[in-house]
């Protein structure tokens, strides 16, 4: 039998030791320290006509903030009493619109104070006969800040110009399913590392990780369905922090599983190794990782839990409901170089602004990215 060692400290630097026990009590369960900011971003629709599912928020910075939207909906005629410009307002479920979605605005852009300041109407056509975009990323590493859409239905992900101007590469064959090198399976998520590398969650249909390199090129992939260690049900989101680790949304198993390319597991892969499974979540949809913290967002009911990267929770704060600041389902959510929170609503059809409370513990918060976005 061969023998493997790892030093304590890599073991440490990996994640693979165990907090005490008086660690993983520490959790504290409380209220949001963030205030919405009410009616921010301001209706555009043409009339008759509401923003559509919003399954995807990414803040670029304090004044450029991308919203993806599956089409726009078309509103009941006469419009029922109570309509506040969205349509989970008036009782609809966004992410059911029937023969009442358009395919207009699917990629906006809104400034600070909540104005459309730039429509992709150029690329409607690219949703058409799929579900929409489903999330939207842009690589704090990038000097092009090139802007990622993954089409889930569309079994495909495009990378954009930062100005909305040219289709730069498209991973996948869009309209084509598969499982192989050049193919997804309705993929759900992008993430990417400082070498610009690239990491598909691939997905609803497929069960796998695929890495690309910075071109394109198919580099890895791994994982398969079943509840194992390395196996997915649903990779909804993906993931990664400064030293490589790789943290991904096993949605259908209620889990997160973190990743390390470095670490060798002899029984499992020869270059991808788990080194850590984080239970006890109810569909969880997105990951952000900033510095020694982790932030998932759950969603059975909606709640956004705080853990370090050893997976203890730490901070817990419900976000459920139809009042001002609450979800029916936090798709993807985003922080912005001020500390400002976005969240997108892909069933109520909005997505909200937030700021920290007056007084708010930093240890509560989401921080800035790091790299930061510009």
């Amino acid at each position: 039998m061969r023998r493997f060692v790892l030093s304590l400290a890599a073991i440490t630097a990996a994640g693979l030791l165990t907090a005490p026990a008086s660690l993983q009590e520490r959790e504290v369960v409380g209220s949001s320290p963030y205030d919405v900011v009410e009616n921010w971003m301001k209706p555009f629709a043409a009339a008759g006509h509401a923003w559509g599912s919003h399954p995807g928020v990414f803040a670029e910075s304090p004044d450029r903030i991308f919203v993806i939207q599956r089409g726009e909906f078309r509103l009941p005629d006469p419009v029922p009493p109570g309509f506040a410009g969205f349509v989970g307002s008036i009782g609809l479920n966004a992410l059911s619109p029937g023969d009442a979605r358009v395919w207009r605005n699917c990629i906006f852009v809104v400034d600070g104070d909540g104005n459309m300041i730039e429509a992709w109407t150029q690329w409607d056509h690219l949703w058409e006969g799929s579900n929409g975009p489903h999330k939207i990323r842009i690589s704090p590493h990038d000097p092009d800040r090139r802007v990622w859409v993954v089409n889930e239905t569309g079994h495909a992900i495009y990378a954009f110009s930062n100005d909305g101007s040219e289709l730069l590469m498209t991973l996948g064959e869009p309209g084509v399913a598969g499982e192989d090198e050049t193919h997804f399976g309705r993929p759900q998520d992008v993430a990417f590392l400082a070498d610009g590398s690239i990491f598909v969650a691939d997905g609803l249909d497929n069960s796998r990780i695929v890495k690309f390199d910075a071109e394109g090129n198919f580099l890895k992939t791994w994982g398969e369905k079943g509840n194992g260690r390395g196996q997915f049900d649903a990779v909804h989101a993906v993931a990664t922090d400064s030293v490589g680790n790789i943290y991904v949304a096993d949605r259908n198993n209620d889990r997160i599983q973190v990743f390390n390319e470095t670490t060798r597991s002899p029984w499992y892969h020869p270059s991808i190794s788990p080194i850590g499974t984080w239970p006890d979540f109810e569909f969880p949809n997105d990951i952000i990782v900033t510095g020694y913290d982790v932030w998932v967002a759950d969603n059975m009911p909606p709640t956004i839990v705080k853990l370090d990267t050893n997976g203890n929770r730490l901070f817990t704060y419900p976000i459920a409901g139809d009042g001002p600041g609450q979800f029916s389902e936090l798709h993807q959510f985003s922080v912005d170089s001020e500390g400002t929170l976005y969240g997108a609503d892909n069933v109520k059809g909005r997505t909200l602004k937030f700021v920290p409370k007056p007084g708010a513990s930093s240890m509560q918060l989401i921080a800035a990215p790091n790299p930061p976005q510009r």
